[in-house]
């Protein structure tokens, strides 16, 4: 049942009726491979019910289905060129809210080449600084850039990734006062430009200027290095000049990695609201739905990180354009989950 909601959100389908829908219109080979067996007495394959496609995956084990995801993500994925950069942020979904409950909080581990490793739902009672060691302890980090917001920014996280042998770029605001006010009183007007960039684009003109400097000892667990990036854009259309200055901290030594490479890094993190969470509500209309029993909520979040990480996987850059393409043909997704 999970393979064939899998190969529907492949093919498109964004809502348990359109899974049910996808799976009534399935040729019989195809509803053979999923794994459905024939009528005793027709000998004919008849495809469950929407009903009872809701009711499995309600039943189903969310944190089991985002390990299997993960894992299927991280074997079928092509080796990274280069560091491994994982971007970590949550997301709420707002259509699971009822009167009764609040809405479901996910929270997400991505490479920030678009292909998410792990999902873990966030306690109704917590936040997301408790579930980020659990979220990456099925991960190998060997390496690996981790990338987060201001809230993980912790001294706890940065331990946590020094013993699993990855690294940290951590962003440094007003939330931890003295660390902040060290870090911006550095004299960077005395520090060498490391990488400067500059790009137009959404009728914006933006520059970004990139400096590192090294230290002996800051009062953050294994910090080697403080990052400043100064952000000058210009409104094309008003003319609004705003420059914006923000402060990092990373356990990379001096020389592991350029300028250009940190800049993409810091640039990239954001690519988990772009590539995943904007492609959930926007493509899947992940927030307009209104799924709210039992696990579902989870369940199908986790089906859809199927369907962009896959698609992704395959090359393709426009995940609405590869849902439209893949449900032409009911073959299609199943060659996409090897099931062909």
């Amino acid at each position: 049942m999970l393979s064939a909601a899998a190969a529907a959100v492949l093919a498109g389908a964004a809502s348990i009726t359109a899974i049910g829908e996808w799976v009534a219109d399935a040729p019989q080979r195809v509803l053979a491979l999923l794994g459905f067996r024939p009528d005793p007495l027709t000998g004919l394959i008849r495809p469950p019910h929407a009903t009872t496609i809701r009711l499995v995956l309600a039943t189903a084990d969310g944190d089991a289905l985002d390990r299997a995801i993960g894992d299927f993500l991280q074997e079928r994925q092509a080796p990274p060129r280069g560091r491994k950069a994982i971007a970590v942020d949550g997301k709420t979904l707002r259509g699971s809210r009822s009167a009764k409950r609040t809405a479901t909080a996910l929270i997400a581990a991505m490479t920030h080449s678009g292909q998410v490793l792990a999902q873990r739902q966030i306690d109704r009672k917590s936040n997301e600084i408790p579930a980020f060691a659990p979220l990456l302890d099925g991960i190998d980090l060997t390496d690996a850039v981790i990338t987060a917001d201001a809230l993980h920014t912790q001294h706890d996280h940065a331990s946590y990734l020094h013993e699993r042998r990855a690294h940290y770029l951590a962003v440094i605001k007003r939330n931890h006062p003295g660390l902040h006010e060290r870090v911006r009183r550095l004299p960077w007007r005395d520090i060498r430009l490391d990488h400067v960039e500059r790009t137009r684009a959404h009728h914006r003109d933006e520059i970004r200027r990139l400096k590192t400097v090294a230290f002996a000892h800051i009062d953050y667990p294994h910090a080697r290095q403080a990052l400043q990036v100064v952000r000058w854009r210009r409104d094309m259309g008003t003319g609004k000049l705003t420059i914006e200055r923000i402060y990092l901290v990373t356990s990379l030594p001096p020389g592991a990695a350029d300028g250009s490479e940190l800049a993409a890094w810091i640039r990239g993190h954001w690519r988990i609201e772009n590539q995943l969470h904007h492609v959930r509500d926007r493509t899947f209309h992940e927030d307009a739905s209104h799924i709210r029993t039992h696990h579902l909520p989870r369940v199908m979040a986790g089906l859809r990180n199927l369907a962009i990480g896959v698609h992704r996987q395959d090359g393709h850059t426009n995940i609405a354009a590869a849902l439209r393409h893949t449900a032409r043909n009911h073959l299609r997704p199943l060659t996409a989950l090897g099931l062909t």
